[in-house]
């Protein structure tokens, strides 16, 4: 059965660059105008998708060659709609992997970007590895499709800069008959060979409002940090937890966009404390402002409430150091070797995911020793399958 596939955005610090922006801006759950308004159905919320990301996250990812124990969590799928890829075999190697990406304009991109050219080094098979930066702009990126559908490529994978904008040139590309593989954000076309992305918005969302509802007492006031309004992934994770929050007894007494903005996560954060006297809990849509929101309690004077937070380094070690209890969900970086991987299968012949869903795990207490680095870069992505590649650390400092 054909549908279109559902649209997936970056998840890592500052994601407000490189988003969709095709959605309408959400007006109906707060902001930095002030507290909560009346719990509302977002228009981002789809019952259906809801359940079935949430389903994903305790169903086996197996292996696509029955790998399943020995098969990194980039290797591996949900549920996989297998498809055969004959007509796209080119056996032999020399293959010229082309890469259309929306941009390297912040930390998780970059982390991803770095292991994406360290896995092309995996595979001598790849003789020759083309990459085109779209800067995160809808204009330069269909040109640069464009032109690498001129360049010889055995096959070319694409990360949308957004959605709506970028789903004819990547249609365009369809029809040249070199394989597509599109990975990280989705586009309004199931013409590509493959879809790569993890789980999605409303599992990330929902692990970090479940935790709160868990550790904070019925009653307890919740505080809801948001990047921007209107972007597809970012409203998924909160459509999510405003339906798990709707469905306790936890009282969400604001819902504030921090524009990525250090100062400005600081400034709300005083304020609300001053205003309510306590926060009892604190949920972000995206970790990159996490540990500011951390510093306003402790310049505060007062405990540091549960918090959700994301796997970045300076998060992490914030965490441990002050013996904070926390939560981690995540969009793993490792889903940037994934793209290449998949590359080869198809012009191996071997088949591949329709829509390839990645596991998408969380930090929690009990593992959070496992995922702290402390001689990497505070904003390095934890989740970046990148341990036991050769060369690391350096390629990631």
């Amino acid at each position: 059965m054909k549908r279109n596939w559902p649209v997936v955005a970056l998840a890592g610090a500052l994601a407000l660059a490189g988003c969709s922006s095709d959605l309408p801006a959400d007006t109906g759950t707060g902001g930095s105008s002030g507290p909560a308004k009346a719990n509302a159905k977002s228009e981002f919320f789809d019952q259906t998708e809801f359940a079935r990301q949430l389903r994903f996250r305790t169903a086996k990812a197996t292996g696509l060659d029955g790998q399943d124990g020995t098969a990194g969590p980039w290797e591996q799928a949900l549920e996989p709609e297998l498809v055969d890829t004959a007509k796209y075999a080119k056996p032999g190697g020399g293959y010229h992997l082309c890469f259309s990406n929306a941009s390297v304009d912040n930390p998780w991109r970059q982390v991803g970007f770095k292991t994406m050219q360290e896995e092309v080094k995996l595979h001598p098979e790849i003789t020759k590895f083309t990459v085109l930066d779209a800067e995160a702009k809808d204009d330069k990126q269909i040109s640069d499709i464009q032109s690498l559908a001129s360049q010889g490529c055995s096959a070319l994978v694409v990360s949308p800069n957004t959605t709506a904008t970028l789903t004819p040139a990547v249609e365009a590309a369809c029809a040249t008959g070199v394989p597509v593989i599109v990975f990280d954000r989705g586009v309004k076309t199931s013409c590509p060979v493959t879809f790569i992305h993890p789980i999605g918005g409303f599992a990330f969302g929902a692990d970090g409002a479940e935790f709160l509802k868990e550790k904070v007492a019925p009653g307890g006031k919740v505080l809801a940090l948001r990047i921007l309004p209107g972007v597809d992934v970012l409203e998924q994770r909160w459509a999510a937890a405003d339906e798990v929050f709707s469905g306790s007894q936890v009282k969400v007494v604001g819902v504030e966009f921090t524009d990525g903005d250090a100062a400005k996560t600081k400034s709300i954060v005083n304020e609300y404390i001053q205003r309510e006297g306590k926060i009892d809990g604190v949920w972000m849509d995206a970790g990159a402002t996490a540990v500011a929101a951390v510093e306003a309690f402790q310049d505060a004077g007062v405990a540091i409430p549960p918090f959700v937070g994301e796997d970045q380094q300076d998060f992490l070690r914030i965490w441990a150091d002050e013996g904070m209890t926390a939560v981690a969900p995540t969009y793993p970086t490792y889903q940037w070797r994934t793209p290449v991987i998949a590359a080869l299968r198809v012009l191996g012949g071997r088949q591949v995911p329709r829509e390839w869903v990645l596991p998408q795990p969380k930090v929690t207490q009990d593992t959070l020793k496992d995922f702290i680095k402390q001689d990497m870069p505070p904003l390095h992505y934890a989740m970046c399958g990148c341990e036991q590649m050769p060369g690391y650390p350096a390629p990631w400092k």
